[in-house]
């Protein structure tokens, strides 16, 4: 699979989705549905869960990719395990209050960036 990173973080980046709509609506075709059902299905994953600062949307956006794809749940959730660790070791956090550091004011990742690192942590995952 050609990578897709950079169009996920770019959809981000450009303000035109929220992290969780930019991962599944850059990998709508492979999870199976189109992009305007893609859109609102992750809307309310904006700014970590319904906007209250908890898991990376960007993550958020990843489980629902492998959710559609595999259509098995202990799989998806072995994936989604390993997309969470590899996340983490790399930024530190999974939550989007930390990583943007709302409390703290350490910004540990840039909202594009997360969404480019769980795209491609997912696209190890689904070429598996």
């Amino acid at each position: 699979m050609e990578t897709r990173k950079s169009i996920a973080a770019e959809k981000k980046r450009c303000g035109s989705h929220n992290c969780a709509q930019a991962v599944l609506h850059t990998y709508a075709d492979i999870a199976g549905v189109d992009e305007a059902t893609a859109m609102n299905v992750a809307n309310a994953f904006g700014a970590g869960m319904g906007n209250m600062e908890g898991t990376c949307g960007a993550l958020v956006g990843a489980g629902l990719v492998l959710g559609l794809v595999n259509k098995d749940k202990a799989k998806s959730m072995k994936q989604m395990r390993q997309i969470m660790t590899k996340f983490k070791e790399r930024n530190g956090a999974t939550q989007c209050k930390l990583l943007k550091g709302v409390d703290t004011k350490i910004v540990l990742r840039e909202c594009p960036y997360c969404v480019a690192d769980a795209a491609e942590f997912l696209e190890e995952q689904l070429s598996e």
